[in-house]
């Protein structure tokens, strides 16, 4: 069974239909809603600030999503994907997101919809990325706009193949 801890008196709450892997943690200020997945290893520390996570998301093994004390939230919103070992730190993560393995988020940074961070990318503090783009790199900048192919052939299929993964660890 999951890790899952109080902070000052604040247990986390999860939607329908979620999947919280053996090893993972989830402490704190932490709200899901429904169909989502932790898995492996990651790590939900809602232990210094709130952490809001929409409907159908995946975090990833390995993964890290944490915020600022007294200063920034996390708020990912539905069908994201967050990929192995990625951090998402005190930031906003928009509708229909991909962040790849390893990828680092950080603080103040807002991932506009239908957007795909690359793995390995660094999105700087306060970086503002603009819906329906794919940024790479370190520091992360813009490389191109996402297709629609990229759209349902990617961001959409990940998240639909997670839902479908988590379903495979639960009884019957």
């Amino acid at each position: 069974m999951a890790l899952i801890l109080p902070v000052k008196d604040v247990l986390p709450t999860f939607g329908n239909n979620c999947f919280l892997a053996p090893n993972a943690t989830i402490v704190g200020d932490v709200v899901t809603g429904d169909d989502c997945s932790v898995w492996f290893n990651a790590v939900v520390r809602g232990d210094v600030n709130s952490i809001r996570i929409g409907n159908k998301v995946n975090i990833q093994d390995g993964a890290v999503i944490h915020c600022t004390y007294e200063k920034t939230k996390t708020i990912i919103g539905n069908n994201v994907s967050i990929g192995h070992n990625a951090i998402v730190h005190g930031c906003i993560v928009h509708d229909n997101v991909l962040i790849g393995m390893g990828a680092i988020v950080m603080d103040n940074a807002e991932i506009g919809s239908n957007t795909i961070i690359a793995a390995g990318a660094v999105v700087l503090e306060g970086t503002k990325v603009e819906a329906g783009t794919i940024y790479a790199g370190v520091p992360a900048k813009k490389v191109k706009e996402v297709s629609q192919e990229l759209i349902h052939g990617e961001i959409d299929r990940i998240a639909n193949n997670y839902l479908m993964y988590s379903s495979w660890f639960k009884s019957e």
